[in-house]
């Protein structure tokens, strides 16, 4: 792409020229600019996320102009009439004013939650995406920990933000969070005093609570949005498989104008999207909670959906303490608590070593894999999402044993079985499904698809006319890359000197690891697709299998170059 392939306009030019006689970055603004992006649908996920936080900013400034972060008791005498001469927290009262007095408020506070909430859901939807294709290998490992600290920290944003308003609802997962602070071994009851400032509720939490929803989790999250996009600014966009994408170019659109206008008209229609989201849907009605008092708590009471698998885990976990050393340690507490999102988040982020230790692949990927190239990425990642389901939906055991009239312990006694059962025969079954794609792909390549005209030939055999597949489609199906295969155990090379990388119990298990990574679908033929009308009797499938064990992958040298192909 040239400078000559648009047009800056005349305005833009004389504030251009202006700064750069002062500051001389026109020459980073133009080849900013002229950055080409990748347009796929899928990507538009990362950006909900990126606008969902920019409303979320704003929306947040506005209410912060009337939010009370105390928890002094007041006597309400507001509009709203229900709560007259109630005592409640200052906070409480500010949310109410919020809520009835302040002119467009309801509207504000629910477009903050509804936000939160999608910010969350395109997070978790976008790393979804980023994990099943791939996206997140050499050299973009740095940008996919960033992301999963940026869902940590998602989390913690929004447990403290509708812990606020210090509504009954609100007060109840206070109270789960500081029961789960004090069952960490040794250090849990002074965490639980460092954050609370002396036994529970006390009147310290939300002014604190208030100071990290506010400034310092924002202030980190905006930090890291910051450097996810430089990086993937600086490492370019994966693009996916298609006609003319290669691992050395980039195809797409330039950020000025296309890119910058269809970002502009994204961010309207998704805060559109929220305020009739907001308009219409209740959300958070903290006013029919009532204030927050130790004594009681609310029925069918959940929290956000981003926390459901910490409500579901601890539901789920039996009555477990031991007594140690003088300290009781509440196995029952702890290990909801800290194993399940341990394991979903510390297995993402170990993943990518992993997966590359097992492979031995260190080259730059820059093309992303289809989900059903990767079986054993493909079906770890529904075997997680399945783990994650179970607690998510035992979160809420007490409305299903209530909608559904069945006892509420064998909607617990369920979820304890599905949660060991329910990943495992994910992980088969999307194995399988992949493995069979694989071959729906390959008889494609070399028998074309099927086009529903039936023939009959000269001895009297029917036969289905099979048409060749489009050079679009071609390349998609073509783009699989067959992993290499290492040496097996007690393998030697050309001289008697064994493997090193086959060596002792982690040699063997990385030779299990790269075995199972590799397992493919190998094309026996061109691929070229001729549309052969139908197959002989005696042609067999290519089995499961993978390439020569002596196969080098290539490698990148990180060498790529934008191209304005488009």
């Amino acid at each position: 792409m040239s400078d000559t392939d648009f047009d800056i306009p005349k305005a833009l030019s004389g504030t251009g020229g202006w700064l750069d006689d002062r500051f001389h970055g026109a020459r980073g603004l133009r080849v900013f600019m002229r950055k080409v992006f990748p347009d796929h649908w899928s990507f538009m996920l990362g950006e909900i996320a990126l606008w969902s936080f920019v409303i979320l900013l704003l929306t947040g400034t506005f209410l912060s102009l009337f939010f009370v972060p105390s928890t002094n008791e007041v006597i309400y005498h507001g509009s709203y009439v229900k709560l007259d001469g109630i005592k409640m927290s200052e906070a409480y009262r500010s949310t109410l004013n919020i809520t009835f007095d302040v002119r467009g408020g309801l509207l504000m506070r629910q477009i903050h939650h509804w936000a939160a909430d999608l910010f969350m859901a395109a997070l978790i939807i976008h790393m979804l995406r980023v994990f099943f294709t791939g996206a997140y290998r050499k050299p973009r490992e740095v940008n996919w920990l960033i992301g999963i600290v940026l869902f940590t920290l998602g989390l913690l944003e929004g447990l403290f933000g509708y812990s606020l308003p210090d509504d009954q609802l609100s007060g109840a997962g206070l109270r789960i969070l500081e029961g789960v602070l004090q069952g960490v071994p040794i250090v849990g009851t002074y965490l639980a005093y460092f954050l609370f400032g002396g036994p529970f509720p006390g009147n310290s939490i939300v002014p604190r609570m208030y100071i990290i929803h506010v400034l310092l989790i924002p202030g980190i999250i905006l930090g890291l949005i910051t450097a996810h996009l430089f990086i993937m600014v600086h490492q370019k966009h994966t693009q996916m498989p298609g006609k003319g994408n290669t691992e050395k170019n980039v195809r797409g659109q330039p950020f000025f104008p296309y890119f910058m206008a269809k970002g502009g008209a994204w961010f309207f229609f998704i805060f559109a999207a929220l305020v009739l989201l907001s308009t219409f849907a209740q959300i958070n009605p903290i006013w029919l909670y009532g204030p927050y008092t130790p004594v009681a708590i609310s029925s069918a009471s959940q929290p956000d959906f981003y926390m459901g698998i910490l409500e579901g885990s601890l539901r789920m976990m039996p009555a477990w303490e031991w007594n140690f050393l003088g300290h009781t340690l509440s196995l029952s507490v702890v290990i909801p608590a800290l194993l399940p999102l341990g394991i979903i988040f510390g297995g993402a982020a170990f993943w990518p070593f992993f997966e590359q230790w097992a492979t031995g692949d260190k080259s730059w990927h820059n093309i992303n894999d289809r989900p059903r190239n990767a079986p054993i990425r493909t079906a770890t990642g529904m075997a997680a999402i399945t783990f994650y389901g179970v607690l998510w939906a035992e979160g809420a055991n007490d409305v299903i044993a209530d909608q559904l009239q069945i006892p509420l312990y064998t909607v617990t006694w369920i979820a304890r079985v599905l949660v060991f059962v329910g990943p495992f025969v994910a992980f088969v079954v999307t194995r399988r499904i992949c493995l069979a794609l694989q071959r729906k792909d390959r008889d494609e390549l070399l028998h074309g698809y099927e086009s529903g005209i039936i023939r009959q030939l000269p001895d009297g055999e029917f036969i289905e006319v099979h048409k060749p597949v489009n050079e679009e489609a071609r390349a998609v199906l073509e783009a699989k890359k067959v992993p290499a295969l290492m040496l097996p155990p007690g393998s030697e090379d050309g001289n008697g000197v064994p493997a090193p990388g086959s060596r002792g119990m982690l040699g063997r298990a990385r030779t299990v690891a790269n075995r199972a990574f590799a397992e493919t679908i190998v094309v026996e033929a061109d691929g070229h697709g001729n549309g052969h009308g139908h197959e002989g009797a005696g042609e067999e499938h290519a089995a499961v299998g993978s390439a020569d064990p002596h196969a080098q992958l290539p490698s990148g040298d990180g060498s790529d170059e934008d191209s304005g192909g488009s």
